[in-house]
Protein backbone atom coordinates (compact mmCIF):
# COMPACT_ATOMS: atom_id res chain seq x y z
CA UNK A 1 0.00 0.00 0.00
CA UNK A 2 1.57 3.10 -0.93
CA UNK A 3 1.39 6.03 1.71
CA UNK A 4 0.13 8.92 1.28
CA UNK A 5 0.38 12.08 3.44
CA UNK A 6 -2.51 13.17 5.45
CA UNK A 7 -2.87 16.36 3.41
CA UNK A 8 -3.97 14.74 0.33
CA UNK A 9 -7.21 13.59 1.93
CA UNK A 10 -7.92 16.91 3.90
CA UNK A 11 -6.71 15.45 7.00
CA UNK A 12 -3.00 17.68 7.55
CA UNK A 13 -3.59 18.67 11.05
CA UNK A 14 -3.24 15.13 12.65
CA UNK A 15 0.47 14.92 12.56
CA UNK A 16 0.97 17.81 14.97
CA UNK A 17 -2.40 17.20 16.81
CA UNK A 18 -1.40 13.27 17.57
CA UNK A 19 1.88 12.53 16.47
CA UNK A 20 3.87 14.99 17.35
CA UNK A 21 2.42 16.87 20.15
CA UNK A 22 4.65 16.89 23.64
CA UNK A 23 3.41 15.89 26.66
CA UNK A 24 7.35 15.70 27.90
CA UNK A 25 10.51 15.73 26.45
CA UNK A 26 9.53 13.88 23.54
CA UNK A 27 7.20 14.02 20.51
CA UNK A 28 4.22 11.42 21.89
CA UNK A 29 5.45 8.73 18.75
CA UNK A 30 9.32 9.08 20.31
CA UNK A 31 7.91 8.01 24.06
CA UNK A 32 5.77 5.36 22.57
CA UNK A 33 8.23 3.47 20.51
CA UNK A 34 10.02 3.94 23.57
CA UNK A 35 10.52 2.08 27.19
CA UNK A 36 10.35 5.51 29.17
CA UNK A 37 6.73 5.58 29.48
CA UNK A 38 7.27 2.53 31.92
CA UNK A 39 9.83 3.60 34.19
CA UNK A 40 8.91 3.75 37.87
CA UNK A 41 8.73 7.48 38.73
CA UNK A 42 8.79 9.12 35.31
CA UNK A 43 7.73 12.49 36.04
CA UNK A 44 5.47 13.11 32.93
CA UNK A 45 3.59 10.21 33.10
CA UNK A 46 0.47 11.77 34.58
CA UNK A 47 -0.10 14.31 31.61
CA UNK A 48 1.13 11.60 28.78
CA UNK A 49 -1.73 9.17 29.91
CA UNK A 50 -4.19 11.61 30.37
CA UNK A 51 -3.45 13.48 26.86
CA UNK A 52 -3.28 10.12 25.46
CA UNK A 53 -6.38 8.27 26.88
CA UNK A 54 -8.50 11.93 25.92
CA UNK A 55 -6.94 11.79 22.50
CA UNK A 56 -7.84 8.46 22.01
CA UNK A 57 -11.24 8.74 22.89
CA UNK A 58 -11.53 11.68 20.72
CA UNK A 59 -10.21 11.27 17.41
CA UNK A 60 -11.90 10.10 14.54
CA UNK A 61 -12.08 6.88 12.41
CA UNK A 62 -11.30 9.18 9.44
CA UNK A 63 -8.23 10.20 11.47
CA UNK A 64 -7.03 7.34 12.02
CA UNK A 65 -7.47 6.43 9.01
CA UNK A 66 -5.92 9.13 7.46
CA UNK A 67 -2.92 8.22 10.22
CA UNK A 68 -2.27 4.09 9.17
CA UNK A 69 -2.16 5.53 5.26
CA UNK A 70 0.96 7.28 6.50
CA UNK A 71 4.59 6.86 7.52
CA UNK A 72 5.36 4.69 10.35
CA UNK A 73 5.35 7.48 13.42
CA UNK A 74 2.06 7.90 12.33
CA UNK A 75 0.98 4.23 12.15
CA UNK A 76 2.59 3.62 15.43
CA UNK A 77 0.88 6.79 17.63
CA UNK A 78 -2.68 5.34 15.26
CA UNK A 79 -2.31 2.21 16.65
CA UNK A 80 -1.67 2.77 20.20
CA UNK A 81 -4.72 5.17 20.07
CA UNK A 82 -7.12 2.13 18.64
CA UNK A 83 -5.54 0.31 21.09
CA UNK A 84 -5.90 2.19 24.11
CA UNK A 85 -9.66 3.07 23.27
CA UNK A 86 -10.20 -0.74 21.74
CA UNK A 87 -11.48 0.11 18.81
CA UNK A 88 -12.32 -3.53 17.60
CA UNK A 89 -13.59 -2.13 14.35
CA UNK A 90 -9.49 -1.76 13.16
CA UNK A 91 -9.01 -5.13 13.79
CA UNK A 92 -8.94 -6.26 10.09
CA UNK A 93 -7.00 -2.85 9.11
CA UNK A 94 -4.34 -3.53 12.17
CA UNK A 95 -4.11 -6.89 11.53
CA UNK A 96 -3.39 -6.75 7.42
CA UNK A 97 -0.85 -4.04 8.54
CA UNK A 98 1.36 -6.15 10.53
CA UNK A 99 1.53 -8.85 8.40
CA UNK A 100 1.81 -6.92 5.15
CA UNK A 101 5.07 -5.70 7.50
CA UNK A 102 5.37 -2.50 5.20
CA UNK A 103 7.10 -0.14 7.46
CA UNK A 104 9.72 -0.28 10.87
CA UNK A 105 8.98 0.21 14.15
CA UNK A 106 5.32 0.42 13.92
CA UNK A 107 4.06 -3.40 14.07
CA UNK A 108 4.80 -3.78 18.18
CA UNK A 109 1.98 -0.75 18.21
CA UNK A 110 -0.65 -3.39 15.97
CA UNK A 111 0.40 -6.16 18.26
CA UNK A 112 -0.34 -3.49 21.21
CA UNK A 113 -3.38 -3.17 19.89
CA UNK A 114 -4.58 -6.53 19.21
CA UNK A 115 -3.27 -7.36 22.48
CA UNK A 116 -5.59 -4.99 24.17
CA UNK A 117 -8.48 -6.10 22.08
CA UNK A 118 -8.07 -9.49 23.57
CA UNK A 119 -10.14 -11.99 21.72
CA UNK A 120 -10.04 -15.07 20.04
CA UNK A 121 -10.26 -13.26 16.54
CA UNK A 122 -6.77 -11.24 17.70
CA UNK A 123 -4.97 -14.03 18.70
CA UNK A 124 -5.63 -15.81 15.99
CA UNK A 125 -4.41 -13.02 13.58
CA UNK A 126 -1.22 -13.06 15.98
CA UNK A 127 -0.84 -16.86 15.31
CA UNK A 128 -1.01 -16.13 11.40
CA UNK A 129 1.69 -13.74 11.53
CA UNK A 130 4.24 -16.43 13.50
CA UNK A 131 3.29 -18.71 11.43
CA UNK A 132 4.03 -16.86 8.45
CA UNK A 133 7.55 -15.12 9.76
CA UNK A 134 8.96 -17.21 12.24
CA UNK A 135 9.87 -19.93 9.37
CA UNK A 136 11.65 -16.38 8.10
CA UNK A 137 15.38 -16.75 10.41
CA UNK A 138 16.59 -14.07 8.31
CA UNK A 139 13.81 -11.45 8.69
CA UNK A 140 14.00 -9.64 12.51
CA UNK A 141 10.48 -7.62 12.34
CA UNK A 142 8.19 -8.13 15.08
CA UNK A 143 8.04 -11.59 16.06
CA UNK A 144 8.98 -11.17 20.12
CA UNK A 145 6.04 -8.72 19.91
CA UNK A 146 3.63 -10.81 18.08
CA UNK A 147 4.92 -14.14 20.59
CA UNK A 148 4.46 -11.60 23.78
CA UNK A 149 0.84 -10.21 22.56
CA UNK A 150 -0.03 -14.05 21.79
CA UNK A 151 1.05 -15.06 25.76
CA UNK A 152 -0.77 -12.62 27.13
CA UNK A 153 -4.07 -13.53 25.40
CA UNK A 154 -3.45 -16.99 25.83
CA UNK A 155 -3.38 -15.98 29.54
CA UNK A 156 -6.47 -14.29 28.83
CA UNK A 157 -8.72 -16.27 27.33
CA UNK A 158 -7.47 -19.72 28.88
CA UNK A 159 -5.81 -20.65 25.87
CA UNK A 160 -2.42 -22.35 24.61
CA UNK A 161 -1.90 -20.83 20.82
CA UNK A 162 1.51 -20.28 22.10
CA UNK A 163 2.79 -24.05 22.64
CA UNK A 164 3.04 -25.16 19.38
CA UNK A 165 5.75 -22.43 18.27
CA UNK A 166 7.35 -22.18 22.27
CA UNK A 167 7.82 -25.82 22.34
CA UNK A 168 11.76 -27.07 22.46
CA UNK A 169 13.43 -26.66 19.53
CA UNK A 170 10.30 -25.47 18.08
CA UNK A 171 9.76 -22.42 15.70
CA UNK A 172 10.77 -20.14 18.21
CA UNK A 173 13.71 -21.61 19.48
CA UNK A 174 14.54 -22.13 15.34
CA UNK A 175 13.95 -18.60 14.85
CA UNK A 176 15.92 -16.81 17.89
CA UNK A 177 18.94 -19.02 16.51
CA UNK A 178 18.93 -17.96 13.28
CA UNK A 179 18.58 -13.94 13.89
CA UNK A 180 21.23 -14.26 16.75
CA UNK A 181 23.79 -15.33 13.89
CA UNK A 182 22.68 -11.80 12.13
CA UNK A 183 23.88 -10.11 15.74
CA UNK A 184 19.68 -10.06 17.39
CA UNK A 185 19.49 -10.63 20.59
CA UNK A 186 15.56 -11.47 21.44
CA UNK A 187 14.56 -11.42 25.09
CA UNK A 188 12.84 -15.08 26.68
CA UNK A 189 9.19 -15.61 25.86
CA UNK A 190 8.25 -14.83 29.66
CA UNK A 191 10.15 -11.51 29.48
CA UNK A 192 8.32 -10.51 25.81
CA UNK A 193 5.24 -11.25 27.85
CA UNK A 194 6.00 -9.16 30.72
CA UNK A 195 6.75 -6.25 28.38
CA UNK A 196 3.39 -6.71 26.72
CA UNK A 197 0.99 -6.92 29.89
CA UNK A 198 3.04 -3.81 30.96
CA UNK A 199 1.96 -1.62 28.02
CA UNK A 200 -1.88 -3.11 28.32
CA UNK A 201 -1.62 -2.09 31.73
CA UNK A 202 -0.04 1.43 30.78
CA UNK A 203 -3.21 3.85 30.23
CA UNK A 204 -5.28 2.28 33.10
CA UNK A 205 -3.38 3.92 35.29
CA UNK A 206 -5.15 7.30 34.33
CA UNK A 207 -5.60 8.98 37.32
CA UNK A 208 -8.76 10.33 38.46
CA UNK A 209 -10.08 13.89 37.38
Amino acid sequence: MPSQHPEKTGYGYVIERYVTRKDSDHPRCAELGSARILRPGWRHAERFVRHLVDDAAAITDAELEALLAYEWRSRLTAAWLIGVDRRESFRERIGDLLLASEVCYSGGAYCFALARFGTQADAEILTAYLDHYLPRTDLHYDQPAALGALLHLDVRLGTHHTGRFTEPDGLWDQWVRGVARLGYPVDTPAELHRWISLHCAFTDTRPHP
